[in-house]
C-alpha cells in the first residue's frame, strides 16, 4: 500500500501543522501539561485520518471482458432500471456505490477498451445518495466500449464534502481494466450504466473492493 498522489502535498502540510500547532501552544500560550497532550492527540488523530483516506492499496486485478469490475471501494446503494439520456440515450441497468470518507477513493475502469465519450460538467454539492445528485452535482461522465462494442457509462459524482473530482483519462484513450482513472476527495459516488442482459452479481448494501469486486457479467 502506498499514498495517492492527489493526497501527497496535502499530507506534508498536514504532518507539519501537526508537529507545529503543539509547539506554538506550547511557547507561545504557556500550554503544558494535560491540555497540552490533547492537544496533540487530536492533532495526530486528525493526520491519520487525512492519511488513510489518501491510501493506495495494491489490488489483485484479473481482466476479463466478460465482467464489470467495481470502479472505487464502498456500498452499493442503487441497483435500479433508469433511462440514460447524456450519451447512451436508452435504457439502462444503474448501479451506484457511495463512497464514505473511511473508503478507499481510488476510482478504477470497471471494463477495459476504448474511451468513446468523456465530459466534465459543474454542479451542486448534494449529499451523494440524494435521488438527484447524478443529474446536478458536479460529475464526470466517461463511456468505454469494450473489445466486444458494448458501452460501459461510468459516472463520478462529488458528494456534499467532495468538492475535487480528478480524471486521467480523455476520449480516444485505451484504457486497462482495473487501471485508474480517476480520484474524488472526502465522501462521493460513482454511477455504473449497463445493459440490460447484464448479470448483475452484487446486492443492495454489499461492500464492494474497485477493481477486484465483480458488479457484473456481459456478452
Amino acid at each position: 500500500m502506498y499514498i495517492h498522489k492527489e493526497g501527497r502535498i496535502l499530507i506534508l502540510v498536514i504532518l507539519l501543522l501537526s508537529v507545529f500547532i503543539p509547539l506554538a501552544f506550547q511557547s507561545f500560550l504557556g500550554i503544558s501539561g494535560g491540555l497540552l497532550y490533547f492537544i496533540a492527540f487530536v492533532c495526530a488523530v486528525f493526520f491519520l485520518l487525512i492519511l488513510q483516506f489518501f491510501r493506495n492499496p495494491s489490488r489483485n486485478i484479473v481482466p476479463d471482458v466478460t465482467k464489470v469490475i467495481a470502479p472505487a471501494d464502498g456500498k452499493v446503494v442503487v441497483i435500479e432500471r433508469v433511462r440514460e439520456d447524456e450519451y447512451l440515450k436508452d435504457e439502462r441497468i444503474q448501479v451506484s456505490i457511495f463512497m464514505s470518507p473511511i473508503n478507499v477513493h481510488v476510482n478504477r475502469n470497471p471494463v477495459g477498451g476504448l474511451v468513446k465519450y468523456f465530459k466534465y460538467h459543474p454542479g451542486k454539492y448534494l449529499v451523494a445518495w440524494h435521488p438527484k445528485s447524478s443529474t446536478e452535482n458536479e460529475r464526470t461522465t466517461l463511456v468505454i466500449e469494450t473489445e466486444n462494442k458494448i458501452p460501459v457509462l461510468v459516472r463520478q459524482i462529488a458528494g456534499a464534502l467532495a468538492k475535487r473530482i480528478k480524471w486521467y483519462v480523455k476520449e480516444g484513450d485505451k484504457v486497462n481494466q482495473g487501471a485508474e482513472f480517476g480520484f474524488i476527495k472526502f465522501g462521493s459516488r460513482v454511477d455504473l450504466f449497463l445493459p440490460l442482459n447484464a448479470d448483475i452479481q452484487v446486492q443492495l448494501n454489499q461492500k464492494t473492493i474497485g477493481g477486484e469486486t465483480v458488479i457484473a457479467t456481459i456478452d
